[in-house]
């Protein structure tokens, strides 16, 4: 193995070490003061709830699987001879943790503001590939003291699709016929 395979091995594993241990240690805190909390779909207490216990095997599972996506981005990229830059996937993934931390801050005061966060970031998804593994990560991350994990996994993974599709479909098509007609011209 390479040294800087080896490297970014170490990366994931440590990443995704600290990642079990904050999720380990908030599951014992909620358990010893006030009991694990259960989530509810679309917070309706008849709808089936979804418990944070979930979170210790999923958070992890998820951070180390985006990370090896990363880590897959950046090996064909130098297969290609194309530049690596780590600093804007930092980067993209602090905007997405910043982002999480928002959503789930002004649902938690009851503000309507997270709806149009969201319709915000369908119409950024057709200028900026917010699909990419850094942004689910991110996301995920940051509302999961508000939301448990898998609320936002599920939620996570839905706009991913939906930026693949806008981003990589709609965008592109669009973007064709635009030069289609400037051809024309």
């Amino acid at each position: 193995m390479k040294s800087n395979e080896k490297k970014k091995l170490e990366i994931r594993i440590y990443f995704t070490g600290i990642i079990t241990l904050l999720v380990g240690t908030h599951l014992i805190w909620d358990y010893y003061h006030e009991g694990v909390p259960t989530h509810h779909i679309l917070h309706r207490e008849d709808l089936p709830g979804i418990s944070n216990w979930w979170g210790v095997i999923v958070l992890p599972l998820l951070t180390w699987y985006l990370l090896y996506r990363i880590h897959q981005r950046l090996v064909n990229k130098e297969r290609l001879g194309l530049p690596q830059n780590m600093t804007r996937i930092i980067y993209r993934f602090i905007g997405a943790l910043s982002f999480g931390i928002l959503i789930s801050f002004f649902f938690t005061i009851g503000s309507d503001f997270p709806g149009y966060m969201m319709i915000g970031l369908c119409l950024v998804s057709f200028f900026v590939p917010l699909y990419r593994s850094e942004h689910l990560l991110g996301f995920v991350i940051g509302m999961t003291y508000t939301f448990g994990v898998i609320l936002p996994t599920g939620i996570g993974v839905l706009l991913t699709i939906i930026f693949i599709i806008t981003y990589k479909i709609v965008r592109t098509g669009m973007l064709y016929l635009i030069s289609k007609k400037v051809r024309t011209s």
